[in-house]
């Protein structure tokens, strides 16, 4: 049954990937009618995550913010789509750098770097930093339960060079590049909601205290990683700008979860700043109220 709905819907997104990106806004516009107004596809999470992090803003503000997402929630879908046929070049010019001096100088550091995101504009591009640094590239992503979609995304974010690892593989992958001198970028989403457990750690995100993932500072602590938050901006439709924030090169002299806390309140200077650009359907703040003793 996978790979029957893989081979029917395959062939729909390669047809869309070659669109050129007028007819892929207007296709964007016909799905954000579908998606909003008759699917609705969780609306209820994302207007309760909405009244739950902007207390203070009326039913207007609230309502105006949902409807920015789920356009730029459709852009940014068909805008993964077309990856699969995107060339450098275009790439390169959609997606800009503005700072690569500092991916240079982190390089030259001789010192593997953790680059955080989150789930803000486009994460899915920031597959353009590969062109930009000498290091090899990975991205750390969660499986897919479906066999033959898990490939096609892994061959879209693979793109120009990025190595894909699961979860599971990330600290085994890195350890191993370390031992043998491999130097690397890793890319980490880490503004997700762990799976609870009592040695969680519980940080404050957008006002709320949640648990949080912490992998990516442990990992930089073991292993002297330099850590880097990659801050993304829609410029325009289709067009992003992100900047490398150097958030700490000895990550060694800092307390725990301090570099945990100084990323989560990067990713909220960019929510307060222009909320519709985050990633509303995720179920963020599902666990705020469970917190075990």
């Amino acid at each position: 049954m996978q790979f029957l709905i893989y081979i029917l819907v395959y062939p729909l997104l390669w047809l869309i990937s070659i669109l050129p990106f007028s007819l892929l806004y207007l296709l964007s516009d016909a799905f954000y009618m579908l998606i909003y107004y008759i699917i609705r596809y969780r609306k209820k999470v994302v207007h309760n995550n909405l009244i739950l992090v902007f207390p203070d803003k009326t039913k207007k503000e609230i309502r105006t913010i949902e409807k920015r997402f789920y356009r730029h929630l459709c852009d940014m879908f068909l805008e993964m789509v077309k990856t699969m046929s995107i060339s450098k070049n275009e790439m390169k010019k959609r997606f800009h750098i503005v700072n690569t001096a500092e991916l240079k100088r982190l390089e030259s550091l001789n010192k593997s770097v953790i680059m955080m995101f989150g789930h803000y504009a486009s994460w899915e591009w920031a597959i353009e930093l590969q062109n930009h640094i000498n290091y090899k590239g990975y991205g750390v992503y969660k499986k897919l339960a479906n066999a033959y979609f898990d490939k096609l995304v892994r061959n879209i974010r693979s793109k120009f060079n990025t190595t894909l690892i699961s979860t599971k593989d990330t600290i085994s992958t890195v350890n191993e590049n370390e031992n043998k001198g491999v130097k690397s970028v890793i890319g980490f989403l880490s503004d997700q909601s762990p799976r609870l457990s009592k040695d969680v750690y519980w940080g404050e995100f957008m006002g709320v205290k949640v648990p949080c993932f912490t992998g990516a500072e442990r990992l930089a602590k073991k292993l002297d990683l330099t850590i880097a938050y990659l801050k993304v901006k829609k410029i325009n439709r289709g067009y992003y700008e992100a900047e490398v924030i150097t958030l700490t090169e000895n990550p060694k002299t800092h307390k725990d979860y301090e570099l945990t806390n100084l990323f989560l309140r990067e990713v909220e200077k960019q929510i307060y700043e222009a909320p519709e650009y985050y990633f509303w359907t995720h179920k963020r703040w599902k666990h705020r109220n469970k917190i075990l003793s």
